[in-house]
């Protein structure tokens, strides 16, 4: 019973915490709408819409989603010309945000919720982490045993070298030439593990890897059975359609995990600043967060004891129990190595070569 009094007493905070008015609340409510550019899907993200313009009448929220690549190209087309239209950018292409940060797109912004961030998801007040989402390895349960399974780089490396026969053309990842959340992921683990990481992607490249721009498609992939292993997945997306499908299986390298976050960015020449800081806030909130961690799969990046978003979710135990595997990529100019236009084109030239079958 006492447990129960606890949770009850922590969700009767939240909602009194909730209720407390924004301060930019009548001007947001004057502005009537928050534009949103997002490389999250919609249908993905829509409990967290209806439940900010339930929180806040007379607030819509515009929301426009598209893959990471083509959000970046959009928004660096729009300030060529001057033209703007987003209030909020949030993407989980953490260096191609960074990048439009650096290049002075952003304005900064402190609150309560913000300063709630762990250290490595805060970059210059402008730039915040919104998730904490680790790269699995996801595999078909029907395909492969669970003792056979990869829980390290090195034992995926072997299993591909032992077995080729058995995954060839049935592996697939992130497509880096096609995407920006793809080329964040390799370049970051080749940073991590080099010698591991083009080891692999000799091995993929030469087992025909399918390469492909979305998390969903490759586990829609394992799924029909034509896939066994995809490498390199948003985690947070593989837990929540493991959970319903018992086909799938997760993975979370105990040698290390590249953990990303959704980065958000309010635009300097917002049109609607206040219900942009309105969205941030909300997104960043322990009821937002909660809402994440609920509906969305995703996991918090807050660790809050008392909420559904902290301490005692899934999220929450598997970052306990593989906190030193768990590597989060921290939010700042680090990230703007691979875009350096050499740097990138060397690094692409790479994997196309590590993709060439003989």
């Amino acid at each position: 019973m006492r447990w129960i009094l606890i949770a009850l007493l922590g969700l009767c905070s939240l909602g009194a915490r909730s209720a407390d008015p924004h301060p930019g609340l009548q001007q947001a409510q004057r502005d009537g709408v928050v534009v949103v550019y997002a490389a999250t899907d919609r249908r993905v993200v829509q409990p967290l819409i209806d439940d900010f313009e339930a929180m806040h009448p007379g607030v819509r929220v515009d929301y426009r989603d598209m893959n990471s690549a083509d959000l970046y190209r959009q928004f660096a087309a729009e300030a060529a010309r001057g033209e703007i239209r987003a209030d909020v950018v949030w993407s989980s292409a953490m260096d191609l945000q960074v990048k439009l940060v650096n290049d002075g797109h952003a304005q900064p912004y402190r609150s309560a919720e913000t300063a709630a961030l762990p250290s490595w998801a805060v970059w210059k007040d402008e730039a915040f982490g919104t998730t904490y989402e680790p790269a699995a390895i996801v595999y078909d349960k029907r395909a492969l045993a669970e003792h056979e399974a990869p829980d390290t780089h090195a034992a995926l490396i072997r299993l591909l070298t032992e077995q080729p026969g058995r995954f060839r053309h049935r592996i697939a990842s992130y497509d880096p030439e096609r995407t920006g959340l793809g080329l964040l992921l390799h370049s970051q683990d080749a940073q991590a593990n080099p010698t591991a990481f083009w080891q692999l992607a000799g091995l993929m490249g030469a087992l025909g890897l399918e390469r492909h721009v979305a998390t969903e498609d490759m586990l829609d992939r394992v799924v029909a059975g034509k896939v066994v292993i995809a490498y390199n997945v948003l985690g947070s997306y593989a837990s929540a359609r493991a959970q319903r499908n018992p086909a799938l299986g997760v993975i979370w390298p105990r040698d290390y995990t590249l953990v990303l976050s959704r980065v958000a960015f309010i635009t300097r020449s917002a049109r609607h600043p206040e219900a942009a800081r309105l969205w941030l806030d909300h997104l960043l909130s322990e009821r937002g967060q909660s809402i994440l961690v609920r509906h969305l799969g995703l996991f918090s990046i807050r660790t809050d004891t008392h909420t559904g978003a902290g301490a005692g979710t899934a999220a929450a135990l598997l970052r306990q129990r593989l906190d030193h595997a768990f590597r989060p990529i921290t939010i700042g100019s680090g990230l703007l190595a691979y875009q350096d236009q050499a740097k990138q084109r060397e690094f692409l030239r790479r994997w196309a070569e590590a993709m060439r079958v003989e």
